[in-house]
């Protein structure tokens, strides 16, 4: 854990058929850290999957809690760890409904039904008390989020947070592609979602939180898991 060079908060389905099949998907397994085998759905154009899923294949299968963040002076693992530890013991689980497909921005992602104040509550808890732990933004790193295409408000979150999509501007999903050509989108997402359908998870439960870290290689690793009692 030591050895990580930014760490994160996400949520991760527990093992199961639903993970089994989204980790496939993606080929990587952030539990073991080992690629695997990814299946052969027919896409478009003979694409291959990994040829979509460069991007969320480094991540591994997830959703955003808090974004990546190196770790600020002073700080370690071990107390970020812990500080995770004692909030999962005052946070409740989140229920909602189940997830659909959609496309996002150019990109196909699972996001949840239903209401999402409740999960937003949760996020930016988590933001507010991890935040200590987190080092400032570098120039490059602020350069990265492109803040000349940000709108004041995210900006102002970027400047605060160390991210621009948090607080009102966090919207959960669960990324599975690349950005596609409009084209392509379609025809991926018909053949994701009849992929996926037998699986997804109705309700789907937010139980626990997940810490992540990036290895020097740039692949995320989950580190361990917090069960959510309040």
């Amino acid at each position: 854990m030591d050895q990580m060079k930014r760490f994160a908060v996400y949520y991760a389905p527990e093992k199961g058929a639903f993970e089994a099949r989204a980790s496939a998907w993606l080929g990587w397994d952030t539990g073991a850290g080992r690629p695997l085998a990814q299946p052969d759905l027919g896409l478009p154009g003979g694409t291959g999957a990994a040829e979509i899923t460069r991007d969320p294949g480094r991540y591994g299968f997830h959703g955003t809690i808090r974004a990546p963040f190196r770790l600020a002076e002073g700080s370690t693992p071990a107390a970020l760890k812990a500080a995770l530890e004692d909030l999962a013991r005052r946070l409740p689980p989140v229920t909602l409904p189940g997830l659909r497909l959609v496309a996002l921005d150019g990109f196909l992602a699972l996001i949840p039904e239903g209401d999402p104040a409740a999960l937003q509550a949760l996020a930016a808890r988590v933001v507010e008390e991890t935040n200590p732990f987190r080092a400032a933004l570098t120039a490059d790193e602020t350069a990265r989020r492109r803040p000349e295409r940000l709108t004041p408000r995210q900006r102002a979150l970027l400047d605060l947070w160390g991210y621009p999509f948090v607080m009102e501007e966090f919207r959960f999903h669960l990324t599975l592609t690349d950005r596609l050509d409009p084209a392509q989108a379609d025809e991926v997402a018909r053949i994701l979602a009849a992929h996926f359908a037998p699986v997804l998870p109705r309700p789907f439960t937010i139980d626990s939180l997940c810490l992540f870290g990036e290895a020097e290689d740039g692949r995320f690793h989950l580190l361990h898991r917090f069960s959510l009692h309040g």
